[in-house]
């Protein structure tokens, strides 16, 4: 069948058209890739930056935060990362053989790991196997598995090694408070960011968080579709600076016995809160600090106040206040201690206001010195009157009040003293009126140790580098004021005779191991709507307080408010804490008159043999007390260096698993608390003294993350 001529010419057009429209396409094709070529950008990105950017990764390397330490280099915070371990396995990673970054000595490698890695001879032979098999595949990095699971510890043990080619990721960053809620508002707390930083926000934690986090790195490399650095890359790698470790003034045995002193003093009373502090009078270091509520630094659970007790409180002091009060008179010599005056009630000259003695009647005619040891109001109105409002003002700041003490906390408040009329004047005289917090309390009364110079309080030792090198160390800083030693011997002796001479109640206060002198205190709480509250409990009550009083080294204070409950309970636990924190700090009249050739020396058992130890000890006629069937030691307590009575206890902890319960009855509370510290054990204490009954039989295996000590104590 033959086609007709315009069948045909239909058809060369339609192929001709189709030509045409091919033609077209490939033209605007090359046209676009000559424009981007000769370009270098479209709809305004720069294609060889988002080239280069697509495949270069830049990683921080957040910088090591630093520790915080006690006095004695324990450790109290510090980071609890965990990571992952990275083996590099490709000899193009290498650029240079001299410094291989990749792994080279593959058993070596694994076998180094593994020491570290697994606990027992068993699991390192089982960790060896696995390590081997990866580090033998031919990938260009490997992650090991189960094994490669660690901890911040492990991973600076791991550095430590400089193996070639290993290297970390990191899988969580948090920070570890090791004793809980632990002087928590000293410490305070520090967590994570949105950048994964870890940021200081109370505390110490705060106010050091700049020299704590230190400086980051970053690592900038190539990588392919996969996600692994390219093997043709060149890596730039600027190391991140560690943060620096903060030693503090606390000595972990004193602030056992304050936060012992606080749990008992607390445990199912009713109160708004509770302080308890202790400074070396000589230096200014803070020994122990401890509160109540207080919170855990872990978890943040139960705090609900920002504040620090002992340093962002500020409240009316109550009768604490006379010691200054009381000394301003001595100093401007108006005060005859010896004269007398008609106690009960006083009208100032408004004809309105009266000051009342705490009884309301008062003790008939008594001397001024009877007068403090009662805690007169009406005397301490008289002196105020007779000294008048301009010298009690000059006196109250002369001694640090109204002021900050500067000590490294943050929130410190700097009280209130202003006072200028008769009222107010009365009122100052007594603590009521003005507000003060206890670090300016305790300020005040170093000059009852320095001959009349004031001693700055201070909570960090010093600042330590990651190279170990010391960056600041606190040194003494003191304030003159001049005050006459006739003065200071005065008020030291009224202050003794309100422990010894004065109600039979405040003989409860004394310890039976040293003298201590000091002064009660009582203050109505102020109302938010104007005046005071008048409740039956609506007071805060205080004790503070100096010891050995011959020779004062040592000031503490110990503050309620609102604690429903009889002055009695405070006394008992003041003088309890204080009984062991003397015999610590070894100023008790018996053990001044100690037999030297009754002390021994602890030295380093680290590493050495278990029975050997014991036997040592023994022979020292010191009590060894063996934590674990380990047969090498791990930690000791006490530490090296450090001076005991015989027949103290030493504390051996080692390198084996099984902790069996020891017989503890009789032990006092701190011996127990250091036994629990020491394998991580949760214990609740009920009372004070020693032990007289608890919960886990002796020789009981223990399993301290299910198991808990609950233990009666005992005068």
């Amino acid at each position: 069948m033959k086609k007709s001529k315009k069948g045909i010419k239909k058809v060369n057009i339609n192929i001709k058209l189709t030509m045409i429209l091919v033609g077209f396409f490939f033209l605007c094709i090359v046209v676009k890739l000559s424009y981007v070529v000769l370009s270098s950008s479209v709809d305004g990105i720069n294609l060889a930056e988002f080239a280069s950017n697509r495949n270069t990764v830049k990683e921080v390397l957040y910088a090591n935060r630093g520790s915080i330490y006690d006095a004695n280099g324990k450790a109290l915070a510090k980071n609890a990362n965990s990571y992952k371990v990275i083996a590099i396995l490709s000899p193009s990673r290498t650029t240079d053989e001299k410094h291989p970054m990749h792994v080279v000595e593959k058993d070596k490698t694994a076998e180094s790991l593994c020491n570290i890695l697994a606990k027992s001879e068993e699991n390192k032979k089982k960790c060896k196997e696995d390590v081997t098999g990866y580090l033998n595949q031919d990938l260009y990095q490997v992650e090991l598995g189960v094994w490669g699971k660690i901890s911040e510890d492990e991973k600076m043990a791991i550095k430590a090694l400089d193996l070639p080619g290993i290297e970390f990721v990191t899988l969580a960053k948090k920070r570890q408070y090791m004793n809980s809620s632990w002087a928590s508002y000293i410490l305070g707390y520090a967590r994570s960011n949105d950048e994964g930083e870890i940021v200081g926000e109370m505390g110490v934690e705060s106010y050091f968080d700049k020299e704590l986090r230190g400086k980051n790195g970053y690592t900038e490399y190539q990588q392919d579709a996969y996600g692994y650095k390219m093997p043709t890359s060149e890596i730039y790698e600027e190391e991140a600076v560690s943060g620096d470790d903060i030693y503090l003034t606390i000595e972990s045995d004193v602030q056992n016995i304050l936060e012992n002193a606080i749990t008992n003093f607390s445990k199912d009373k009713q109160l708004n809160w509770a302080s308890f502090t202790i400074m070396n009078a000589k230096t200014g270091e803070i020994i122990g600090s401890a509160s109540n509520p207080n919170f855990n630094p872990n978890t943040l659970e139960n705090l609900n106040n920002y504040l620090s007790p002992l340093v962002g409180y500020q409240y009316e002091p109550g009768s604490t206040m006379k010691v200054f009060s009381w000394l301003a008179a001595i100093e401007n010599g108006i005060y005859n201690g010896q004269d007398k005056y008609m106690s009960g009630t006083i009208t100032l000259s408004d004809g309105i206001t009266k000051i009342k003695d705490f009884n309301n009647v008062g003790w008939g005619s008594i001397t001024y010195d009877t007068g403090f040891a009662y805690s007169s109001n009406v005397a301490a109105t008289n002196l105020g009157l007779k000294l008048g409002a301009a010298k009690l003002n000059d006196f109250y700041n002369l001694v640090g009040f109204g002021k900050k003490t500067k000590i490294t906390l943050p929130g410190e408040s700097e009280g209130k003293i202003d006072i200028n009329y008769e009222s107010e004047l009365a009122n100052a005289s007594f603590g009521q009126g003005v507000l003060v917090t206890p670090i300016q309390l305790m300020q005040a009364m170093t000059l009852f140790a320095n001959d009349g110079e004031i001693v700055r309080p201070y909570i960090v030792s010093k600042i330590v580098g990651a190279d170990g090198s010391v960056v600041s160390e606190r040194k003494r800083e003191t304030i003159k004021t001049n005050i006459k030693k006739e003065s200071i011997e005065k008020m030291k002796q009224l202050m003794y005779d309100v422990v010894y001479n004065g109600f039979s109640y405040n003989k409860v206060y004394a310890p039976s191991n040293v003298k201590i002198m000091g002064k009660t205190g009582t203050a109505q709480m102020a109302s938010p709507n104007g005046g005071y509250l008048t409740g039956n409990y609506d007071y805060i009550r205080s004790f503070i307080g100096m010891f050995p009083y011959e020779n004062p080294e040592y000031v503490f204070y110990f503050a309620t408010e609102k604690y429903v409950g009889d002055s009695n309970d405070i006394a008992l636990i003041v003088s309890s804490a204080l009984k062991d924190v003397a015999n610590i700090v070894k100023v008790t009249e018996e053990q001044n008159d100690v037999d030297e050739s009754k002390i021994v020396l602890i030295t380093e058992y680290l590493s050495k043999e278990t029975n050997a130890v014991v036997e040592d000890l023994k022979k020292k006629k010191v009590m060894p007390i063996v934590i674990g069937n380990g047969n090498y030691i791990i930690d000791q307590y006490p530490k090296e260096n450090t001076r005991v009575i015989s027949d103290s206890k030493v504390f051996l902890k080692t390198n084996g698993s099984e902790i069996k319960m020891p017989d503890i009855s009789s032990w006092s509370a701190n011996e127990v608390i250091r036994f629990c510290d020491m394998i991580g054990l949760s214990y609740t204490l009920n009372g004070y003294g020693k032990v007289k009954a608890y919960n886990i039989a002796k020789d009981t295996v223990l399993n301290v993350k299910e198991m808990k000590l609950e233990l009666t104590l005992e005068p």
